[in-house]
């Protein structure tokens, strides 16, 4: 049997990224997100107008997506409910958000030069994706605060040991991505780590393997 539901999210599992992008004083901010997917080197990216990496791609499109391991879930959730914009909504602030300028430093992750766009990669990340926006789609009827934004990749950047023997292939047993899954990190299906944004949300809780 079926019921039919208005469910609070409808996270149903995606890899978690850190996107790199350039605020106005050239600094580097590092946004966390979750809802991305690719179609050959394009990658489309979900997020909310009102943050700091939406409005620093509208004005400068370059980027690095930086993908998530299980090993770095520590330092993203040390970041997961903080914003590089000083101005925050009702809604984030009651879940808990607060301007931090330097994500780097915040989360304990190191900077990393890129070869094509002016922001600064993950040194951390096992895989790192240099590109620029190409357009920026409004989601969700009117009223809504959700853009889409389309992104062409431009240089791929892999760690050694995740590559196959052809340079053209990355191993998909080596390669295990950090999911997001109803606001709840994820890792070879099992839960990985106590979600600070799970909290915000007021996700119940859920049981966590011991340590």
């Amino acid at each position: 049997m079926k019921r039919t539901v208005e469910p609070k999210v409808l996270y149903f599992g995606t890899p978690v990224v850190l996107i790199s992008s350039r605020n106005p004083d050239g600094t580097t901010n590092l946004g966390p997100m979750s809802s991305a997917w690719w179609l050959g080197y394009t990658a489309m990216l979900g997020m909310s107008a009102g943050s700091q990496t939406v409005k620093n791609l509208t004005e400068r499109p370059e980027a690095v997506l930086n993908l998530v391991d299980p090993a770095m879930v520590a330092a993203l959730d040390r970041i997961a409910l903080l914003t590089g914009s000083t101005e925050m909504s009702d809604a984030k602030r009651a879940r808990g958000y607060r301007y931090e300028p330097d994500k780097f430093g915040a989360a304990g992750l190191t900077r990393a030069p890129s070869d094509l766009v002016d922001v600064d990669a993950v040194l951390e990340s096992p895989i790192n994706l240099e590109g620029r926006i190409e357009a920026i789609f409004d989601v969700g009827g009117a009223g809504s605060n959700l853009r889409a934004l389309e992104m062409k990749i431009e240089r791929v950047h892999v760690r050694e040991d995740l590559l196959m023997s052809n340079d053209r292939y990355i191993d998909p047993l080596a390669w295990d991505p950090l999911i997001m899954k109803f606001t709840e990190y994820f890792a070879g299906g099992a839960p990985a780590y106590a979600s600070s944004l799970a909290r915000g949300w007021q996700m119940p809780p859920m049981p966590l393997p011991a340590n």
